[in-house]
């Protein structure tokens, strides 16, 4: 077990920091066509498009996702990114403590820090349950379910936390290995990236780049910007740099018109990279020329470059293609636009070095970093598009090629080429309160309700998800090239005390996730909310990205007699994931909690519908020859009129295989919207070990002839239990979760 004092969390260290120092995505394609890469071997595994995007889904508040009459069509060149964390389990195994839980057995357990149904001062808490339960970052059957879960989605990568220097290997592998099968078989998976520290990157950057990157490790699932694999990280905070006076006290000393501020330094080995801390004053305007000679202010000149926009404080780099060899250097500043200075020292802090004032020597020392040249630095220096990730809730870019992850509305833009908006965030809740970053226990933090300026109180809130809504609305309307979406399944959080130098801080303290309200996970959870956030997440994707029409039925003669052959040139093929069935066993948070489940008997890969005037067929197809009836009981749901508050989650018959025979099945319609279905109506049906196919009268669809239009979908030895859940956590459904295949007929 990590002890609890050692853990390192990554928001205490960013937010401590604040306080202390204050996809490829290829043209014409929608997200399930993705350009196909090389594979390790040289070969090409080209995904097998299921059209995820065509699906429909009604969540359980009653919205429907957006179908290309809302969305319109595939829109080229967008991406979309989530947040995604590797931890759970990483940090002792103590609890689970659920804070949710917690609080309904002692409604004033915020007040006792002192409680004994807290687990102690630091340890993780989970604010609430996942719907696949206290689960750990390596347990497979859960990976291949995210694997395929956001894949549906349309998110193309997935971006690992790995703020808080640790880079848990073990969780990234086993994710990795299972996306990697899963890319194998055909299916569509999101690619990975990896979100650095704020402040002190090197350490981390140089780990994934020895253990992923430099031995090839599943290069396939390396998401790339720019043509190299994407890290968001600070490229000028290297390994190898050295920054000198960071902790010195000094004073801003203003560059004026017409004068120059300089400091010479002696740089013991080749070096890449030369700059000062500039301050502004809080002014925007701000510019000035950076320059380096050799020896001294009146030296040869080596570089020179023009900053202009300067933000307050910030580091001014002057880069070189090659190396500059050790020896005695000046840098100098001049030419200023606005007010802009050079952090300076009152004494001489550091050997061999003078600071200079239009020439002459003066007291101090001048705020200087100095990147030294290292071999493998420069190698990731070259493999990697760097975007610097922005911590800052409220700030926007304070510099070039910056990407945020978390920001209070309205979010800003991040550029690299000026005018294009190239990222920004969507999230779901922040831990700011009134303004300024606080903690998610606080009440007035901007929870899930938040919208139109302020977070409402407990009679205001429910789960329809304003602040997400709010926030996706905007980026819509600013229309980046990259979305970020915070997040996917946090689930965890610190437990602090009201000592936490935050907004909101009290006895008991969370600063990252409180509960239902105050957290920011999309998965879908067990109870409360359920998978609403997903369909939410999956609705603002497919506004941003766009959506494909749905393919119209070509039916051709088809007589249920088990050949099969009349069905080839039926259109479309409906298609689902390959390799999907359940099958889970892996421990739980503690080495007493296990969870087990076999239910994924048969793989159903695609499904057929075809029609005359008197009846629809259905055709459907496993992966591999099925098992008997006793093992896996196939069902095939019918929304007849396209209406999910119709039927049992909008489903107005059901269809089942009854005994060991092959020959019939049947029909029976719902009973009052409850999991009850009554009248069966045998119709015919025929079998071989990988297919079945039947037919339904089109009278059971719409009395006066055959519909124009229904839902449908497939399922496989699923537990029937009469909820959502049972279509994501057993068997196998075609298609996946909450969705349907919408089949539109000929008249």
């Amino acid at each position: 077990m990590t002890p609890f004092r050692t853990l390192p969390l990554r928001m205490l260290r960013q937010y401590s920091l604040l306080v202390l120092n204050v996809a490829i995505v290829a043209a014409g394609l929608s997200h399930c066509t993705p350009a196909a890469e090389p594979s390790e071997a040289g070969n090409t595994v080209k995904p097998r498009d299921v059209c995820s995007d065509t699906w429909v889904a009604t969540d359980a508040l009653g919205r429907s996702l957006p179908t290309n009459k809302e969305a319109g069509g595939p829109r080229a060149g967008k991406t979309v990114g989530i947040f995604y964390f590797l931890w759970l389990g990483r940090h002792g195994d103590a609890g689970p403590f659920d804070i949710s839980k917690i609080i309904a057995e002692d409604p004033q357990a915020m007040q006792k820090p002192d409680s004994p149904l807290w687990g102690p001062l630091m340890a993780p808490h989970h604010w609430g349950e996942s719907a696949f339960g206290y689960y750990v970052s390596d347990d497979e059957g859960v990976l291949r379910k995210h694997a395929q879960m956001l894949g549906d989605a349309g998110v193309d990568m997935v971006l690992f936390d790995v703020t808080n220097q640790v880079t848990y290997p073990e969780s990234w592998k086993a994710l990795c290995r299972v996306f990697d099968e899963s890319r194998r078989a055909g299916n569509h998976v999101p690619q990975i990236a990896f979100l650095c520290p704020f402040w002190s990157p090197p350490k981390v950057v140089r780990e994934l780049w020895e253990q992923l990157y430099a031995p090839g490790l599943y290069p396939d699932l390396w998401f790339r910007w720019e043509g190299k694999p994407l890290i968001l990280a600070d490229p000028e905070l290297s390994r190898s740099a050295a920054i000198f006076l960071q902790d010195q006290p000094g004073d801003p000393i203003e560059l004026t018109a017409a004068h120059s501020l300089s400091q010479t330094f002696r740089a013991d080995r080749p070096f890449l990279a030369v700059g000062g801390s500039f301050p502004t004053w809080a002014a925007r305007n701000s510019g000035l020329t950076l320059s380096l000679h050799r020896e001294s202010p009146n030296g040869q000149l080596i570089s020179q470059r023009r900053c202009e926009t300067v933000a307050d404080n910030a580091w001014l780099m002057l880069d070189f293609d090659e190396p500059q060899p050790a020896g005695r250097y000046c840098l100098t500043v001049s030419d200023p636009r606005g007010k802009v200075g050079w952090w300076t020292s009152k004494t001489d802090v550091f050997p061999d070095g003078q600071a200079f004032a239009d020439g002459q020597a003066v007291q101090g020392d001048r705020k200087l970093q100095i990147r030294f040249f290292d071999e493998i630095d420069e190698q990731i220096r070259k493999f990697f598009t760097f975007r610097k990730p922005q911590p800052d809730y409220f700030a926007g870019p304070t510099g070039p090629n910056q990407w945020s992850w978390l920001e209070v509305y309205p979010q800003h833009a991040f550029y690299t080429t000026p005018g294009i908006p190239e990222q920004m965030t969507v999230g779901v809740s922040q831990n700011a309160v009134d303004g300024k970053l606080g903690v998610l226990s606080h009440p007035r933090s901007n929870g899930r309700s938040y919208h139109d300026g302020k977070q409402p109180g407990p009679e205001g809130q429910d789960t329809s998800g304003r602040n997400f809504a709010e926030q996706f609305q905007h980026a819509l309307k600013v229309d980046p090239q990259f979305l970020f979406i915070t997040g996917w399944n946090e689930w965890i959080a610190g437990r602090f005390d009201a000592k936490f130098p935050l907004a909101g801080a009290g006895p008991v303290t969370f600063v990252d996730e409180f509960n239902q309200e105050y957290s920011r996970d999309i998965e879908p959870m067990h109870g409360g909310h359920g998978d609403n956030y997903y369909y939410q997440m999956i609705a603002g994707i497919r506004r941003y990205k766009g959506v494909r029409p749905v393919d119209p039925v070509t039916p051709r003669p088809i007589v249920v007699d088990g050949k099969f052959d009349d069905w080839k040139d039926v259109t479309p093929e409906f298609r689902d994931t390959i390799g999907d069935p359940v099958s889970r066993d892996h421990q739980g948070w503690n080495p007493k909690l296990r969870y087990v489940n076999k239910t994924g008997c048969n793989d159903l890969i695609s499904a057929k519908v075809s029609c005359d005037q008197q009846n629809v067929y259905f055709l459907v197809q496993w992966n591999r020859p099925a098992t008997p009836h006793a093992d896996g009981r196939q069902i095939l749901f019918l929304d007849t009129d396209c209406n999910a508050s119709t039927g049992w989650m909008g489903y107005d018959l059901a269809v089942a295989r009854e005994g060991n025979g092959a020959e019939t099945v049947t029909v029976e319609r719902n009973r009052g919207g409850q999991y009850q279905w009554e009248n069966p109506l045998p119709v015919p049906c025929r079998r071989t070990d990988d297919q079945l196919e039947l037919a339904i009268p089109c009278a059971m669809f719409a009395p006066t002839g055959h519909p124009a239009a229904f839902d449908f979908k497939w399922a496989d030895n699923i537990q029937q239990t009469g909820d959502w859940s049972d279509f994501t956590r057993n068997g196998d459904v075609a298609p996946n979760d909450r969705y349907n295949y919408r089949a539109q007929l000929p008249r």
